[in-house]
């Protein structure tokens, strides 16, 4: 039956990307008020497209922008079909034709290949090959081989604000499902699929330094007055040692250890320190030493400094002593590392750097923890042999320097570990100008999609 279906989804390239302009025309911008009906719009065409397949759908209201909400009847799977939760977002970033694109944003252009749109890779694109995949299985097979939950969301883009609520709502629901799907991350290069395993977790602080009442006349005052930027400098200059490492105690005693055959794969992927260099704009990587470009932004954890500022910043001279000082700090955090573990850790080391004259007020401002998927599992097999079928190649598992804190909420609350296989190429420019999705790449998710559907209604049994 999969073959039929892989050969009608193949047929139907045409249908599925005028099916997918339609979506990706409807500016669902979900931070700016002014979208806020077009973001309405495009929860209800997602709606409508999953009533079309023969699901039940609804929008979930929520404090700010609806979540889409279907279910597989019973009579459209067989009895003892696995449940699995399929979870993408329809909302995208801002863009308009001054930011630098070479086509308006909301006018999906098809160009060497591509699909020029906002949305097309973050992540409309993706979401939008599930849909197709399970519309192929449906005219070909009259029934989908899974039992599936589709929850698409329209606030990914400004912090998935409320889906710890929906995901607290529809627990009973959702508590028989058996495997998380999101394909909302890349490839690890062209020709090169790729299975994500793991995602750094996230500890965000305010560090503010106080220091005198008001700014000082630095000729009248300095020397005598402590000085919150300079105590600011100097407390942040200990944070790492010559090694690049933290300096926070406790920092890395919770690290996991990696497996070496994972990272032996790694070092025989088609990557390079001066290609990375190039990308980023520098001349040489840096970081922790002993470690890979590509170990350090997966496996190791980090504390940066995201943003700086005091005093007098305008032009000529102005010669004070600031009253305040300010750091915005970022730590990446890996697996096993517990964020609140992390953040009392750290707090402790900087009142104790802390020098005497001046005070510090710290601010958390975000946590997530690490996840971290058994690439053994029936669900990460089963998308393997997938990506093999869509894209004519075996996957590689990579892991995520960033976070997406909505996988950790379904850990927390469902219990369940996420299967992240994205269908996009690294250089697709999501969140800039010129966004794009390689239509090959999008033809080949499609059938990936298909086939993991297929492959987990054999490998998964109901429960």
């Amino acid at each position: 039956m999969l073959d039929s279906v892989l050969i009608w989804a193949d047929k139907n390239h045409r249908r599925w990307l005028e099916d997918l302009r339609h979506w990706l025309a409807i500016p669902s911008v979900s931070t700016q008020e002014s979208h806020d009906a077009d973001v309405a719009a495009a929860a209800e065409w997602a709606m409508f497209n999953l009533r079309g397949i023969g699901l039940t759908a609804e929008l979930i209201p929520t404090a700010r922008h609806p979540c889409v909400f279907a279910t597989t009847p019973a009579d459209l799977c067989p009895p003892q079909a696995p449940h699995i939760l399929f979870y993408g977002h329809y909302d995208v970033q801002p863009a308009q034709i001054e930011d630098g694109w070479a086509t308006p944003p909301f006018t999906p252009t098809v160009k060497n290949g591509d699909l020029i749109a906002r949305g097309a890779s973050d992540d409309k694109g993706q979401v939008h090959a599930h849909l197709a995949a399970l519309l192929a299985w449906r005219e070909i097979a009259s029934e989908l081989p899974v039992r599936l939950t589709v929850l698409l969301e329209g606030e990914e883009e400004i912090g998935s604000i409320n889906l710890p609520t929906v995901l607290k709502q529809r627990k009973d629901e959702l508590k028989s499902a058996q495997s998380l799907i999101i394909s909302d991350c890349n490839q690890f290069a062209p020709g090169v699929p790729a299975i994500t395993c793991g995602l750094r977790g996230l500890m965000y602080y305010q560090m503010d330094m106080h220091g005198p009442a008001a700014d000082l006349h630095s000729g009248l005052f300095g020397g005598a007055v402590a000085n919150p930027a300079n105590a600011l400098v100097e407390m942040l200059s200990r944070m790492h040692d010559g090694q690049g490492r933290v300096t926070v105690p406790g920092f890395y005693d919770d690290v996991a250890v990696v497996d070496e055959t994972l990272r032996r794969q790694w070092r025989s992927l088609p990557f390079t320190d001066d290609q990375f260099a190039h990308e980023a704009g520098i001349k040489t990587p840096f970081g922790e030493a002993g470690y890979t470009t590509l170990e350090r932004k997966w496996i190791r954890p980090t504390l940066d400094i995201n943003g700086l500022w005091s005093g007098y910043q305008g032009p000529g001279a102005k010669t004070v002593l600031p009253a305040r000082a300010s750091a915005k700090l970022s730590m990446r955090l890996v697996p096993n590392q517990d964020p609140r573990k992390i953040a009392s850790a750290f707090e402790a080391f900087i009142q104790r750097i802390t020098p005497p004259g001046v005070t510090v007020t710290l601010t958390a401002l975000g946590a997530s923890s690490a996840a971290l998927t058994p690439t053994d599992s029936p669900a990460m097999q089963a998308a393997a042999e997938a990506l093999k079928i869509g894209f004519g190649q075996d996957p590689v598992y990579v892991r995520e320097g960033g976070s997406i804190p909505v996988v950790g909420w379904f850990k927390e609350i469902l219990g369940l570990d996420a299967v992240m296989l994205g269908f996009g190429l690294p250089d697709d420019h999501i969140h800039g100008p010129n966004e794009k999705l390689n239509l090959e790449c999008y033809y080949a998710g499609i059938r990936t999609a298909a086939a993991l559907y297929g492959i987990l209604g054999q490998k998964l049994q109901s429960r």
